[in-house]
């Protein structure tokens, strides 16, 4: 490696770690901004955070990384340009491919290593802190409740419609089922408004409900009076639950007993998920389509049968369809009808109920296959903001933090976002998870080879001159006309 080499490569490096330190911390503090509700005055200790936090940093990484190649070769080559050091280089016969050729074998490797990290690093991580704050929930049934769900706690499930006040210890619109020894739920507490708070004595935590009703389900003995579904109703105005704490306090953060999701997955993992989702999702089509037509007795007519049945001669010997029908008996046949179309509703209901599931199962196979995509895309990326930001260096001629950030945060955010259009429209099955993954891969590529060969030819980002040279002599002749006649007889030509 030449000393100009060394140079332009650790120029480079240099730029690039300090960019991706300064972003990453960036994002870090937004992601305590994030969660800062569940963790601040939850009585958590400071390492157990920082380790949420380290965990939960990798998945920023796929962000960062191309943001901060974009930045760091943009900068790097604004500044030599900017200080004639591209000049120099030219004048020794160097060209703008020999003076990036190191830096290509550099993000090269990166780019393999890229896959790797988002291959095994992220999938790690993503485990560790999804873990972590399952089972801080776990210790703090605070963290637990979370509001338009239903939240397993203790003995009870409890969904609420707002958490608010200090702590989040105020609850609005509190429901209830409580857990009995038969998991049945025979009882069902509803409050409006209730507030959380710590027991005097012993692990228990003291659930206050205000305004509300308490229903339990009675079972009686003999059959018949199952019918008509007693119950007892008791109106309150205060309410007062204990929970046992005791099982939360013996928690084991580090256990990992959740694995399933896709985010979690290496590249192995979710080839085989997805050949078992899909397998699973073409046998249950089938499934309920042979069902479907055994169930409904929907068979098949052979051609005779249908000309016989739809041909004129039939219908001619009535002059009404329903003359046939014997007038006594046109109740039955209304009844009939009517318990046709019952069915026909309830078979619709059906179809309809089994479409959605079966969206459900396409929309996560899809997502499986995009994560599988993921993990290569973010390596080409790489190289290709590369190429883009050493190009636009080249051509721009300024370095530093000015140009350079609003040009690398623009180019950025247009890659960005077409990749969630492509992935949003790839999880709906508009388009197939492979073009939704690699369009923005694929867009920014040729925007990349485009802007290197415009740099190097001495070219700017494009050819203006087609355009500006008839537009100044176009000016230049309007300036020259004196008069509203000779501008006439000068459109008239």
């Amino acid at each position: 490696m030449k000393i100009l080499d060394r140079y332009i490569l650790f120029s480079y490096i240099q730029r690039l770690l300090s960019v991706f330190v300064i972003l990453m911390l960036i994002f870090i503090i937004q992601t305590i901004w994030l969660f800062i509700d569940d963790f601040a005055g939850k009585g958590i200790d400071l390492g157990t955070i920082m380790k949420f936090l380290l965990y939960y940093s990798p998945k920023l990484v796929p962000l960062v990384l191309p943001l901060s190649v974009l930045l760091a070769s943009i900068m790097t080559y604004g500044t030599f340009a900017e200080n004639y050091e591209f000049a120099a280089m030219k004048s020794t016969g160097i060209s703008l491919q020999r003076a990036m050729l190191w830096l290509v074998f550099f993000h090269f490797f990166l780019g393999i290593g890229s896959f790797y990290f988002s291959n095994y690093i992220i999938p790690f991580a993503e485990v560790k802190s999804f873990n972590l704050r399952r089972n801080l929930a776990k210790l703090k049934p605070a963290l637990a409740i979370t509001e338009g769900i239903f939240n397993d706690i203790g003995q009870m499930n409890i969904k609420v419609d707002d958490k608010f006040g200090n702590e989040d210890r105020f609850l609005k619109n509190v429901l209830i089922h409580e857990k009995i020894p038969s998991q049945k739920n025979n009882i069902v507490i509803k409050a409006v408004s209730g507030e959380l708070k710590t027991a005097k004595i012993g692990d228990q935590l003291q659930l206050l409900l205000f305004d509300g009703n308490r229903y339990e389900e009675i079972d009686p003995k003999k059959q018949e009076d199952k019918k008509r579904i007693p119950h007892t109703r008791v109106k309150f105005e205060r309410y007062v639950m204990n929970i046992d704490l005791s099982q939360f306090n013996n928690v084991d953060l580090s256990k990992e007993d959740y694995k399933s999701t896709f985010r979690m997955q290496k590249v192995d993992e979710l080839k085989e998920s997805i050949d078992s989702l899909e397998i699973k999702y073409i046998d249950q089509r089938k499934s309920f389509a042979n069902n479907f037509v055994k169930t409904n007795g929907i068979t098949v007519l052979e051609n005779e049968d249908k000309d016989s049945i739809f041909s004129d001669s039939i219908l001619k010997k009535f002059k009404n369809p329903l003359s046939f029908i014997n007038p006594d008996q046109f109740f039955k046949y209304k009844q009939a009808i009517y318990s046709a179309s019952i069915g026909i509703k309830g078979v619709l209901q059906r179809i309809a109920g089994k479409k959605k599931n079966f969206f459900i199962q396409q929309k996560l196979i899809n997502l499986h296959k995009s994560s599988f995509h993921d993990k290569y895309t973010m390596g080409f990326g790489v190289f290709f903001l590369f190429l883009i930001g050493a190009a636009l260096g080249a051509i721009i001629r300024k370095g530093g933090l000015g140009l350079p950030v609003v040009l690398a945060i623009l180019i950025f955010l247009s890659y960005h976002y077409i990749g969630l259009f492509g992935k949003n429209a790839a999880e709906d099955g508009s388009i197939s998870p492979f073009i939704g993954s690699w369009v923005s891969v694929l867009i920014i590529g040729m925007f990349a080879l485009y802007l290197t060969k415009q740099a190097s030819s001495d070219r700017g980002l494009a050819n203006l001159d087609r355009i500006q040279v008839p537009l100044i002599q176009f000016v230049e002749k309007i300036k020259k006309i004196k008069s509203f006649k000779e501008l006439y007889r000068y459109v008239k030509r």
